[in-house]
């Protein structure tokens, strides 16, 4: 009322909850609970939402109601409403459905590793999707999450076998619709390979089992490893300090800084707030530390104490010292390079070994030293993980892991990589060790050193290990009385740059005593120094450095005094060398300002020293490369400061240049190609020469003159190897020279730039490789992106090289063409020029080498993608088209230009054709198309966005061409059937191709093409119909051909596809009628074509309700083919029924359900007389007995075949062609062979003797081969002999019922007999049974069940053994035949069965065993046992149909005169029913029909074995007139006043019907009413029962063998 009502166009809704109590209103459903107060109701209006009105009570709570934007989009005349979400987070939802769809399906089929992979991923992106959709990242973030999820995406679909999705380079979707044809090509080819590249690392990450290390690893220069220490456990008593590093066992050396904890007294760390929280990562690893044969995890423990932990913890004893207690190491190998898998919350226990002194000498190693340690209870707890990525990277990738709080440890070294801007100035030392005499004490001294960085005025800082602060002063480890120690202490001196020159550092040596007032006497005994800088201003060498040791007399000593004097001073200031002593040190310098290497430093300070540049120019080719890279921005920064500062001379010009190549060069080679990125870096934000370009353009011209005219330049290849940085540097400079000066002297340039062209021009002429002219191309086009404007004249003469320059091809990309055709100018001139060369070199070059046509074809591609983002196309590239056809093979130029053409260009292009010109280009058009189409040899199947741009090209393409056919090979002049029936086959490979069948999509995917695209097949479909139809007279030239291609249309299921083209098919039947009088070809070619598209998966039966109406409704206008054409129509559909069928169990595992399938079908084929139909179905049928080593049954279906052909010589037909068999009698004769032999395996040698006596008369009486004759008898007699000889175990036979409407149609609710194995019993026939349907349920009675279980939704079986009824045949009776040859006939050539099972009449009398009755079944199959299966269905005749069903009515009255005797409140309407259905006279009883059938004296003479049949017929009609009695009586007393006329007449019309039955039957009495107990009359218990199918008055029998208890009565 007050609420606003809002329009749905600008949002809708989401309801996110359901509920369970339901409330009827008026006007509003409730299903909410009662303790919800606020709710929403949501307005509904004609089916569509109108609003939302708050404040009453309404549908959903208010909180479970979710209000979304939306974007309107205009997509021609209508309005479409979509999410106004981001589209990356709708992609992800749209992405998690799709998979979790295919998840499910893979957990039912218990694909467990790829569930497990699938769900991860989708838990990943369900986590990232939460981080897009809460709107916080700040936009780098964004950027980086975009692209991880993106990447996860596309993995994801790749391994689901889902559709690729293809993206640009910020990662959203390519639009199809907006993207050039070649963009999306290579959009796809590099989504492609980058997908593949990941599933490679991920194969290989999961099965690296060896020692190489992971490639995922080694594609990142740099590696971290995260460590955690989660305690440490040890019972000192004494603060201590945890130096952490990483180290290399196998070279005995630390790789990285020591990351420092300072351990208090009490067991935690001494800064208590960094508790669970001393992280560090040890970053700046390269893969060359990640090689090292092994990497160790080392922890060095120093306590901070007394001398001896034994001693009393008192003032008396000497405090503060730094002294050995342990290490703890663990073995990281495997860690770092990715072999073992590390989850960051996993903790690591690290053995802890402790200190042994006599252990610790110089001469100990490592592995000396662990062998010789005893381990403790005392331990380190860490959890690890390894990182890929400099610390950059890993903050942002693993913020749960890495913040700002995260100590850094950075490698002792450079990383491999040095970026502009990381600037360090460090130098690492290490205490190696010393030796130091005892001089006049007893023992050998407790040395300390002590170290201090000093200047001139004072001291600096010292870091002992990252994480820790700086400190003025380095104490070391004391060693106890050791003469030798060994100290092995790496700590880092930060020393600012501008005070290195003036940097000394100072080591102290002091005996140190456990009794602190000893301890306080003892003085500095000695000292050492070393300084930083060398007088020529590098700094101090890296490596090891021994020391001289200072002897100090006094306390008083001036050590400033020393620094400015020689070593060899004695006595001076207090100070004289001790030769007893020595001391050594190592360094290693990280500084990228101080350099070790003289010539460097001089070519970096040149102005210091300038008469030395030249020099140092000429030196800096043998600097090691690493020191260059090194300082790369330096020195750059030198050589273009010498090369600015010298603008007025060229001294030093070609020293400058040669230097820049060097440089260059270096960055070429692998080692250090990472510093590409820091060249560019340089050339885009540092690089300030202005003046470069003048200078290098020179040089450069000078070389390539001097190289043109063949005389010798050392430097050509190394320049034109660096020729790409060269014309970089070139075009920065001028660019920024032009900017400083606003283009001043741009005619002065442009002559330089024509010069050097002409000079390029020149050298292009001489003999060079193709690597050295593809740089010079490649340097052509980076002046060609940087500068618009340059003239015609250069282009030309430049480009009149193109013939010589197509192997270089591939460096013209897209954007340097681009560049070019920015101005038409250009492309005026170059785009013909191009043309012209590209298609003379495609015509020429077909079979040459491949690179040569792949980068044809690769320039043709780039200049269409250029061609594509200008809106109008160049009458030259309209006119060159026909130039480049052969090309089109290559499908993405064909397809580009063919997406570029209108029908402007089409017209044009189909007018210049001359002759039959035209005619040969459609024609092979066609063909190609088909050819791509139909093998789909381009593209991957899951390119789909690629093949869909493709298909709507080439739809277009088609029409446009079917348009130019109708024009102009319509008539009878021009009528050529070839050209239409490459159109026909074209169109329908077109519409039957996999790409287009959506119904095999997934929903996402079907309504994602359908949106974008359409469905394709109805446009091309359409248009087949109506050419169709133009085809006039033509038609009888495309039938029979087009009828398979046409049937292959019609079968897919696609609604309004079928119901425009099915009616083709009764035109083709009018057409051949009208020209033959039949259409024979057109019945036989659909009948076989049918077979095999059904096979191969095409129809359902939703088919057959489209076919069958339309025909009959096409024939309904044609009176005269009316019939022809009904009876066709119903023999395709069953031959279609049994098709669909056979299809659908052919993936059955069961046996069985084949053949049976398979034998249905055959029965079609059989009605339909198609030879080699029947022919194929009936060797799968006997390959299919085969597996089962059914020899017999397998020898009767190729019987079948045989009787197919003729003992002639006419040549088979090719569906009858068998292996070197050619006339009909040598097939004829090979499959007798096999036959016998099948015979012979089944022992079945009576059937192989009549085939054994055929073949005789043909080799006695046709062919005269008396040879073959004499073996053929010798084999016929050795059956006879084995029919008397050997024994044959007689099968038994079962019948089973299928009850139940769960078994498919060829199975419901049918009775089959089957013949058993060989000494096969019923019970393991039966557990075979049930393993074929599992869900089954065993019915333990042998009689027919009711109608409840048939039509029940599941699935029954009932099974028990029959007696087969012997059949003497006639030339054996009344003969004395032995029982070997008897026997035989017992258990075959039999179809009728019997089963008997005892029944008692009156009461049960246990001392009369005559009061035993028998009741006997008999079950007739359709065909005889054996034969082509192992079992056959029973089946009724007419008679005995009539006697079941007579049976079956009079039980029925017998139940409802019981059911009203019993229940006076029952309605009377049902036995009105009854009643007078059977008494009217239109019915005369229900048997006026089996009078005319079967009481004639025809059927009798026909039928003699009948009789007993029509007695029992006769005694039930005669039974049926007592029972109606019975039921009118009662009806008489339960009628009402108003059905009393009714009732009169029943009684009129049964007096009638009795009379005629009594007349006619006899007469049978019944007792009275209340006195029948008996559900059956008596003389039917007394008859002698025989029914094919038990019968339903037959309940509750055990299913069990029968015994026969006496003789038939």
């Amino acid at each position: 009322r007050d609420c606003p009502v809002f329009d749905i166009c600008k949002s809708y809704f989401v309801v996110c909850y359901s509920y369970n109590k339901t409330k009827q209103n008026k006007q509003t459903m409730y299903n909410f609970p009662s303790t919800v107060r606020q709710h929403v109701m949501l307005v509904y209006m004609s089916g569509s939402l109108m609003g939302v009105l708050g404040g009453m009570s309404g549908v959903f709570p208010v909180s479970f109601v979710h209000l979304k934007e939306v974007i309107i989009e205009k997509r021609g005349n209508e309005e479409v409403v979509v999410s106004a979400e981001m589209p990356l987070v709708k992609e992800v939802t749209t992405t998690l459905r799709e998979w979790g769809s295919i998840w499910k399906q893979l957990f039912v089929a218990n694909k467990e590793v790829r569930v497990k992979q699938i769900q991860r991923l989708m838990w990943e992106l369900m986590e990232w999707r939460s981080q897009l959709l809460s709107g916080t990242l700040p936009s780098d973030e964004f950027k980086e999450l975009k692209q991880k999820v993106t990447s996860k995406i596309d993995y994801g679909n790749k391994i689901l076998e889902l559709d690729q999705v293809v993206r640009d380079e910020n990662g959203n979707i390519l639009d199809p619709e907006r993207a050039s044809v070649i963009s999306l090509f290579r959009a796809h080819e590099e989504a492609t390979a980058k997908i593949n590249e990941r599933i490679k690392e991920e194969q290989v990450q999961e099965n690296n089992t060896d020692g190489n290390i992971c490639s995922y690893k080694c594609s990142s220069p740099t590696h971290s490893l995260y460590v955690f220490v989660r305690n440490f456990v040890c019972r000192i008593g004494e603060d201590s300090e945890l130096f952490m590093s990483l180290y290399d066992p196998i070279k005995q050396t630390i790789i990285s800084e020591n990351y420092l904890v300072r351990w208090g007294d009490k067991g935690f760390p001494k800064e208590i707030d960094m508790l669970n929280n001393l992280k560090v990562v040890f970053t700046d690893l390269g893969n060359k530390d990640l090689s090292r044969e092994k990497i160790y995890l080392i922890c060095q423990i120093v306590r901070l104490g007394r001398m001896d932990l034994k001693e009393a913890n008192n003032k008396k004893f000497t405090q503060g010292l730094r002294r050995p207690f342990g290490v703890a190491v663990m073995d990281i190998t495997d860690i770092m390079k990715g072999k073992t898998e590390c989850d960051e919350e996993k903790q690591h226990f690290i053995p802890f070994f402790p200190y042994v002194p006599f252990l610790f000498s110089c001469k100990t190693t490592t592995s000396t030293l662990l062998t010789h340690l005893v381990l403790q209870k005392t331990c380190l707890w860490v959890t690890m993980k390894a990182l890929v990525g400099d610390i950059v990277q890993i903050r942002k990738e693993y913020p749960h892991l890495v913040d700002r709080s995260t100590v850094v440890a950075r490698k002792l070294g450079f990383p491999e990589i040095i970026m502009p801007g990381d600037v360090r100035n460090d130098i690492y030392l290490t205490l190696q060790g010393g030796d130091f005499d005892k001089y006049n004490k007893t023992t050998q001294k407790n040395v300390e050193v002590i170290m201090l960085v000093c200047d001139e005025e004072g001291k600096n800082s010292i870091c002992l290990g990252a994480g820790d602060k700086a400190v003025s002063e380095y104490r070391s480890v004391i060693y106890y009385q050791i003469k030798q120690p060994r100290w092995m202490e790496t700590f880092k001196v930060a020393v600012p740059l501008e005070e290195m020159h003036k940097i000394h550092l100072r080591f102290m040596f002091r005996h140190r005593s456990s009794q602190e007032s000893k301890d306080k006497s003892e003085k500095n005994f000695a000292m050492a120094f070393v300084r930083l800088m060398k007088d020529d201003g590098t700094v101090l060498q890296d490596g090891l450095h021994d020391l001289v040791v200072f002897k100090v007399w006094t306390s008083k000593c001036s050590f400033v005094v020393v620094l400015f004097k020689e070593y060899h001073v004695s006595g001076s200031g207090g100070l004289s060398v001790s030769s007893r002593d020595s001391f050594s040190i190592s360094t290693l310098v990280c500084s990228t300002k101080l350099t070790q290497n003289v010539g460097l430093l001089g070519l970096l300070k040149w102005r210091t020293r300038p008469e030395l540049l030249r020099e140092n120019l000429e030196k800096l080719r043998n600097i090691d490369g690493e020191e260059v890279v090194k300082f790369l921005q330096d020195t750059l920064d030198a050589l273009f400061n010498i090369m600015m500062e010298h603008s007025q001379s060229d001294d030093y010009d070609i020293l400058v240049f040669d230097a820049l190549i060097y440089i260059i060069g270096l960055i070429a080679d692998r080692k250090f190609q990472h510093f590409n990125t820091v060249l560019e870096a340089y050339i885009k934000q540092h690089f300030s020469a202005t003046l470069a370009y003048k200078k290098l353009m020179s040089v450069l011209k000078r070389y390539l003159d001097v190289s043109s005219r063949g005389e010798q330049c050392e430097p050509i290849l190394r320049t034109l190897k660096a020729l790409e940085y060269i014309f970089k540097f070139i075009v920065r400079s001028r660019m920024l020279y032009s900017q400083l000066y606003e283009g001043k002297e741009q005619a002065e340039f442009e002559d330089s730039l024509k010069r050097l062209f002409e000079s390029i021009n020149n050298m292009m002429r001489t003999d060079y490789t193709t690597t050295l002219l593809l740089r010079v191309i490649t340097c052509f086009y980076i002046l060609l992106y940087s500068f618009h404007i340059l003239f015609i004249s250069i282009l030309t003469s430049f480009f009149s090289l193109l013939p010589l320059l197509l192997f270089c091809i591939p460096c013209l990309n897209a954007s340097h063409l681009h560049s070019v055709s920015l101005l038409l100018q250009c492309r005026d001139v170059l785009l013909p020029m191009m043309l012209r060369e590209l298609s003379g070199t495609l015509a020429t070059k077909t079979d040459g080498p491949h690179d040569e046509r792949k980068n044809c074809l690769e320039l043709l591609n780039n200049i269409l993608e250029v061609l594509s983002r200008d809106n109008v196309v160049r009458p030259q590239f309209r006119a060159q088209c026909g130039h480049i056809r052969s090309a089109l093979r290559l499908v993405a130029c064909m397809t580009a230009i063919l997406s570029q053409m209108d029908d402007h260009h089409y017209a044009t292009y189909i007018e210049t054709f001359t002759g039959t010109s035209d005619l040969d280009f459609l024609m092979e058009s066609f063909l190609l198309f088909k050819d791509l189409i139909g093998k789909q040899v381009v593209y991957p199947s899951d390119w789909m966005a690629m093949i869909m741009v493709q298909n709507r090209v080439f739809l277009r393409a088609i029409n446009t061409y079917a348009n130019t056919m109708n024009q102009k090979f319509l008539t009878n002049d021009d009528f050529e059937v070839q050209l239409w029936n490459n159109y026909f086959h074209l169109a329908v490979a077109f519409i039957t191709q996999e790409s287009l069948q959506l119904q095999h999509f997934s929903p996402t995917k079907r309504n994602k093409i359908l949106a974008k695209y359409g469905d394709m097949r109805r446009l091309i479909g359409f248009a087949i119909r109506d050419i169709w139809y133009k085809l006039g007279s033509h038609k009888i030239r495309f039938i029979p051909e087009m009828v398979g291609p046409i049937l292959e249309m019609t079968l897919i299921p696609e609604e309004e596809l079928r119901r425009a083209t099915i009616p083709i098919f009764f035109d083709m039947i009018i057409c051949e009628h009208a020209h033959c009088g039949n259409f024979h070809k057109f019945e036989n070619e659909i009948i076989l074509k049918l077979d095999h598209e059904v096979e191969g998966g095409g129809g359902d039966e939703r088919y057959i309700c489209f076919l069958i109406p339309q025909e009959l409704h096409c024939s309904s206008h044609k009176p005269t083919l009316r019939a022809q054409v009904q009876h066709f129509v119903s023999l395709v559909k069953g031959l279609l029924i049994r098709l669909l069928d056979y299809r659908a169990v052919m993936s059955d595992d069961s046996r069985n359900n084949r053949m049976s399938c398979t034998v249905n079908l055959l029965v079609s084929l059989t009605l339909l007389d198609t030879g080699s139909q029947l022919a194929r179905y009936l060797h799968k049928l006997r390959d299919l007995h085969l597996e089962g080593e059914n020899y017999t049954e397998a020898a009767y279906t190729l019987l079948l075949h045989s009787r197919l052909l003729k003992w002639s010589d006419e040549m088979c037909s090719p569906q009858f062609e068998f292996v070197g068999s050619q006339t009909q009698r040598q097939l004829k004769e090979t499959l007798y062979d096999t036959i016998i032999d099948y015979f012979d395996k089944g022992k079945m040698w009576e059937e192989a003797i009549t085939l054994c006596k055929e073949l005789a008369e043909q080799y006695e009486n046709e062919i005269f081969d008396y040879e073959l004759l004499s073996k053929r008898l010798e084999k016929q007699a050795k059956f006879y002999e084995n029919i008397m000889k050997i024994l044959r175990p007689k099968p038994d036979y079962f019948a089973v019922g299928y009850y139940g409407q769960g078994y498919p149609p060829f199975l419901r609710n049918k009775v089959f007999i089957h013949r058993g194995k060989e000494y096969e019993r019923r019970e393991d026939f039966q557990n075979q049974l049930m393993s074929q349907f599992p869900s089954s349920v065993r019915l333990n009675i042998t009689t027919m069940p009711g109608d409840e279980i048939k039509n029940s939704p599941l699935q029954y079986i009932q099974c028990f053994t029959v007696q087969p009824v012997l059949e003497i045949p006639p030339r054996l009776k009344n003969k004395p035949v032995p029982d070997q040859i008897i026997n035989f006939y017992k258990s075959n050539y039999v179809q009728r069965f019997h089963y008997s099972r005892p029944v008692r009449k009156g009461p049960v009398d246990p001392n009369n065993e005559f009061s035993m009755w028998i009741e006997r079944t008999t079950f007739t199959t359709v065909y005889k046992l054996p034969g082509i299966l192992r079992w056959f269905e029973t089946t009724l005749s007419p008679l005995e149909n009539a006697i079941e069903t007579m049976e079956s009515t009079n039980e029925k009255i017998r139940t409802m005169i019981n059911q009203y005797q019993a229940d006076w409140s029952l309605p009377i309407n049902p036995l009105s029913m009854l009643l007078n259905g059977i008494v009217d006279p239109a019915v005369m009883g229900g048997f006026a029909k089996y009078e005319k059938a079967f009481f004639t004296e025809e059927y009798t003479q026909q039928h003699p074995e009948d009789r007993d049949k029509l007695l029992w017929l006769k005694d039930l009609i005669a039974w049926q007139t007592p029972l109606l009695g019975g039921g009118i009586f009662l009806h008489g007393k339960r009628v009402t006043d108003d059905l009393r006329p009714f009732h009169d007449r029943m009684e009129e019309c049964f007096k009638q019907l009795k009379k005629k039955v009594e007349k006619e039957y006899g007469v049978r009495e019944l007792p009275d009413l209340d006195e029948r107990k008996s559900t059956r009359p008596r003389s039917m218990l007394h008859s002698f029962r025989q029914s094919i199918i038990s019968t339903s008055s037959l309940q509750g029998s055990e299913c069990m063998t029968p015994t026969k208890l006496h003789p038939d009565r």
